[in-house]
């Protein structure tokens, strides 16, 4: 942590010598800095609890709409592919809204900032999830269903025991890049009043007038979520193909 401050430090300086950027304003060395970077980090728990709520969400939901995908019957396969194409077709930022102000009128529910984020998010990302199940199921082979079947496994147990961990262990790297891709995303929550990362950055620009240098640090504060949360899905892989070799 000492280290990742002098580097910064290091950095502003260096940033500081060159115009009239004011990086001052983010600088930990100062009063003034120390406080603006500690209001900016604050919006962290808000930005990772929503993403990690959201996409625990949508991971389940598309799992569940991704199995009439799979089935013989059209009527099942078609309400897979209406639910995936519809969410699909609708842009987060119009969900967000649309959900946030849109929702309580047609049911009367109005949910607080965060969950309607939370539902939003999910409810967008799950259709992709759908997909990316569907996949992972369909790319294990037929002789594994046979297999199951010999033992008198029903299709519950078949997918909870033999096709799931199978396909799982699959589409883990694309599980990682939804996790990523819902992280950024998380940030459009904050056109209605999320006080994440994003949202605390754009209040101390309107007290600072300092866009470049807070949207900077804002920039900087994702890369380093971004890169741990990378780190953590390369490290589960690893981990889950050794267990595989063992």
């Amino acid at each position: 942590m000492k280290r990742a401050i002098l580097l910064l430090s290091v950095f502003l300086f260096v940033a500081g010598c060159s115009g009239n950027w004011g990086w001052y304003v983010v600088d930990p060395r100062t009063p003034t800095g120390w406080i603006n970077l500690t209001f900016m980090m604050r919006g962290a728990y808000y930005t990772l609890a929503i993403s990690v709520v959201a996409i625990s969400i949508s991971v389940v939901v598309g799992l569940i709409i991704a199995l009439p995908g799979l089935s013989k019957n059209k009527y099942l396969r078609g309400i897979n592919r209406t639910y995936v194409e519809v969410v699909r077709s609708v842009p987060i930022l119009v969900l967000i809204l649309w959900v946030f102000y849109g929702l309580p009128e047609l049911t009367g529910i109005r949910l607080n900032v965060f969950w309607a984020g939370v539902f939003a998010l999910a409810l967008s990302d799950s259709a992709f999830q759908a997909e990316i199940f569907r996949a992972g199921i369909q790319s294990i082979r037929r002789g594994q269903y046979e297999a199951a079947q010999s033992i008198s496994l029903n299709y519950v147990d078949t997918m909870r025991f033999v096709i799931l961990p199978q396909a799982i262990r699959r589409i883990l790297p694309a599980l990682g890049n939804q996790l990523v891709y819902m992280i950024k995303m998380s940030s459009l929550v904050s056109v209605i009043g999320l006080q994440d990362l994003t949202r605390n950055a754009r209040e101390l620009v309107v007290t600072e007038y300092r866009t470049l240098e807070i949207y900077t640090i804002l920039v900087l504060e994702y890369l380093v979520i971004i890169l741990i949360v990378s780190a953590g899905v390369r490290w589960l892989e690893r981990r889950l193909q050794e267990s595989e070799r063992g």
